[in-house]
């Protein structure tokens, strides 16, 4: 993993947008350089057309990352990346018009622009066929070895194992007799040197997940592993930096105190978010203003109530607030007065309710919340009161989602379906604290371009 403004990114990822940036930007004076000599002109210079080459090099590796071309489960099938490199770069012919149209100071013929486009398809599929064929070579993973064999242990191998794959484990040690959970694990003895099982086994990095630490944690062991260059995490920070989350089964107040994050950001990273939080509202108000206008148009013929729903949610520091979204249900979806779970199929949703559940679209008038300072663009998605006084009582550091603005997306939105549950709750608060843990604009501008991913192709909606 490489960590990008305190954002873990996987390695392999991380080399495969480099190289296809470099693909792009040769897609880009490739189709320049041909359309030059298909009219008789001389070679163009580089610097100046650098104007229209980094916008297009910008813009198409914007639309790749928002519509899900860096996701794992995209880069590891061929079919998925055709079908998306497709769509993506024909959605950026509609950018490229757009910026071009509103910005007549790049000089970018449209020509050049389907050349560099055609070119670019045939360079970044071949840069996806290579990178499936090479990225699971043992020799460019990081080589992992576990202290312990209970659940701990366990988990940090099915973590490494399904949402990675830049990390192979060589041995798993056990090192309390009643750690039985990692079958092939080995017994670590007090006569072994884990110096030299480190050097045997050539692991470059060691997991400490034992459960049971008093008296059993070989610390002469690994600090001279520590001195030798092998690196030493816990099993949450692994967790942690192969996820996306923090877990709520390993984590404690004492990792959360001495682990970096948890800041909160200075005045100056507000001022910044604010900043962010307005540009991006007007942004996504103006676009999506006939959206607007014709969704609320046809809630208002195709059911009885009224247009906007507004509800109490609890927001930062737990104080409360009106969150406005586009009425999706019926007037009497909770007539008895008791508050519920939203459900799959949920009988209480309009038909023009799940269309707009499912294009996200019943969000959008959150943008006014935003403006008006009570939310964020981004971050953890607001609760209602009810389910939050449940949900604090049974679910350790639950409260600390309210250190932050709640927000329209979020990287439990991206990461996680949409769930109404309390298990649901449980996981998205994993994914809610890795964001509030390594909170960074970087992070924000992210899960923004992202955001277009899930309304393009949603998963989960309720």
């Amino acid at each position: 993993m490489i960590r990008i403004f305190k954002h873990y990114v996987p390695k392999s990822l991380f080399i495969l947008g480099l190289g296809e940036t470099i693909i792009l930007l040769m897609a880009i004076w490739g189709a320049l350089n041909f359309r030059y000599f298909q009219v008789g002109l001389d070679a163009p210079e580089f610097f100046a057309n650098a104007g229209g080459i980094f916008s297009f090099v910008l813009v198409v590796y914007v639309v790749l990352l928002a519509t899900g071309l860096y996701q794992l489960d995209a880069c590891r099938d061929l079919k998925i990346t055709a079908i998306r490199l497709s769509a993506s770069l024909g959605f950026s012919i509609i950018v490229l018009s757009v910026i071009l149209y509103m910005f007549p100071v790049i000089d970018l013929w449209r020509s050049v622009i389907i050349y560099a486009l055609l070119l670019s398809f045939i360079g970044l599929l071949f840069s996806r066929f290579t990178y499936m064929h090479l990225v699971d070579l043992r020799g460019l993973k990081r080589r992992i070895l576990v202290l312990g064999a209970g659940e701990q242990a366990e988990m940090v191998r099915s973590c490494g194992t399904k949402n990675s794959n830049d990390v192979e484990f060589v041995g798993f040690l056990r090192i309390n007799d009643n750690e039985r959970t990692v079958k092939a694990a080995k017994d670590f003895k007090d006569g072994h040197s884990l110096k030299e099982i480190v050097n045997q086994l050539s692991a470059q990095e060691i997991v400490v997940a034992i459960e049971e630490r008093r008296g059993a944690l070989p610390i002469n062991d690994l600090l001279d592993c520590k001195i030798e260059g092998c690196n030493i995490i816990e099993a949450t920070t692994f967790i942690e930096r192969q996820s996306g989350t923090v877990s709520l089964k390993n984590v404690n107040p004492s990792w959360m105190v001495f682990s970096d994050g948890f800041g909160g950001g200075g005045d100056f990273d507000l001022v910044l978010k604010r900043i962010f939080d307005i540009s991006a509202s007007l942004l996504l108000l103006i676009l999506s203003l006939p959206i607007l206008l014709i969704t609320a148009l046809l809630v208002k013929i195709s059911s009885k109530g009224p247009v906007f729903y507004r509800q109490e949610r609890v927001g930062l520091n737990s104080r409360t607030f009106n969150v406005l979204k586009f009425r999706s249900m019926t007037i009497d979806a909770e007539a008895d007065g008791v508050p519920k779970w939203a459900a799959k199929g949920d009988a209480r949703v309009t038909a023009l309710g799940r269309m707009i559940r499912a294009s996200r679209i019943d969000e959008i008038p959150q943008i006014f919340n935003v403006l008006g300072g009570t939310m964020s663009f981004v971050g953890p998605r607001p609760e209602r009161p009810f389910f939050v006084d449940q949900l604090e009582r049974k679910i350790p550091f639950y409260g600390e989602r309210h250190r932050v603005k709640p927000g329209i997306t979020g990287w439990a939105q991206l990461n996680y379906p949409y769930g109404a549950s309390e298990e649901d709750s449980k996981r998205k608060l994993e994914y809610d604290l890795y964001y509030i843990k390594n909170y960074s604009l970087f992070l924000d501008f992210l899960i923004l371009i992202q955001t277009v991913r899930v309304v393009l192709w949603p998963d989960g909606v309720r």
